[in-house]
Parts: C-alpha cells; sequence; structure tokens
C-alpha cells in the first residue's frame, strides 16, 4: 500500500507485552522480533514486559499501560490459541470499549498464506481501550512477523494511504 511521501511521520509509542508460562528476557525470539520492527519503523518501545498466561495479570498490566498517558499501543504476543492456558483474547475483552474484528480476520488470511488451516487455531485480535490500540498477535515469530509486516507496520504509519489508525488517535475517545 502506498506511503505518501509529503505526510509527516509520527513516531508511535508501543509498549510490548509478552503472554508466557514459559519465556523469559533471555528468550523471548517473538518479543524481540516485535521490538527490532518497531525500532526499524521509527517508533518508540514504551513499555516491554513478560507476564504469565493469567487474565488477571495479563488485565493488570494492560490497564497500566492504557492508563499510562506515555503509551499509544500495545501489542501482545502470545496467548492467542484455543489451550486452557491460551486467555489473551479473554484479558482483552475485559479492557476493550470496541473491538477491531478486521485485524483477527486479516491476520489470519495472511497467516493462511505461510501455514495454511492451521492459522484457524489463532485467535489474534485487536480492540481500543480508553484511546489506546491494543493488538494481539500469536507467540511464535512467524506470526509476529506476519501481523507487523503484513498489518501494524502500515496502520501504525502516518503516512500510509488511503488510511491508517494513527490519523483516528485523536478522535478514539470521542462520545
Amino acid at each position: 500500500m502506498p506511503i505518501d511521501p509529503s505526510a509527516v511521520f509520527l513516531p508511535v509509542r508501543i509498549a510490548v507485552l509478552t503472554v508466557s508460562d514459559t519465556r523469559g528476557p533471555a528468550d523471548d525470539r517473538s518479543g524481540d522480533t516485535l521490538v527490532t520492527r518497531l525500532n526499524e519503523a521509527g517508533h518508540v518501545l514504551a513499555g516491554r514486559a513478560i507476564v504469565k498466561d493469567d487474565v488477571a495479570t495479563i488485565v493488570a498490566q494492560l490497564n497500566l499501560w492504557i492508563d499510562d498517558p506515555e503509551i499509544d499501543c500495545v501489542i501482545t504476543t502470545g496467548g492467542t490459541g484455543v489451550t486452557g492456558r491460551d486467555v489473551t483474547p479473554e484479558a482483552i475483552e475485559r479492557v476493550q470499549d470496541k473491538p477491531i474484528p478486521g485485524f483477527g480476520e486479516l491476520f489470519r488470511w495472511l497467516s493462511f498464506q505461510s501455514i495454511g488451516t492451521s492459522t484457524i487455531q489463532s485467535r489474534a485480535c485487536a480492540c481500543v481501550a480508553r484511546g489506546t490500540y491494543i493488538f494481539a498477535l500469536p507467540g511464535s515469530t512467524g506470526a509476529v512477523k506476519d501481523g507487523w509486516d503484513g498489518i501494524l507496520r502500515d496502520q501504525l504509519d502516518s503516512r500510509h494511504k488511503p488510511c491508517n489508525f494513527i490519523e483516528l488517535m485523536p478522535r478514539l475517545t470521542e462520545r
């Protein structure tokens, strides 16, 4: 999709949340991949954390970042599958004001190109919560690449046309 070279790039302040019972800072490859990509795009890493697959813990971290005026967007990785411990979508439902269903739909379509019908096991999702964007990606590095390269890189770029998420930010809390 086209980037308008005459438009001004506005860096987004993004927090990265890895949801995992098994990963730590030394082996958070998906989180590292996401941080590298958002930095390369010119955005600001505004926060980073790793939390266990627990709804209350995820909600608590999301609420901290949603209420932080220095964070515009949260991207999670992990916990979007269908097993009993995969609870990231349930946590996001607890904080969301408006879901963005097209994100998950487009993610699964893009992911289908890489992993075929296995993409049906993903519950990638997105929402707006009190003026903050939240995007939930699966925990594999391939899924992070699909989500960032195929959707978020463009939609979080203020120069992307015909439209992007950034131009909507001032109006997210309208009533």
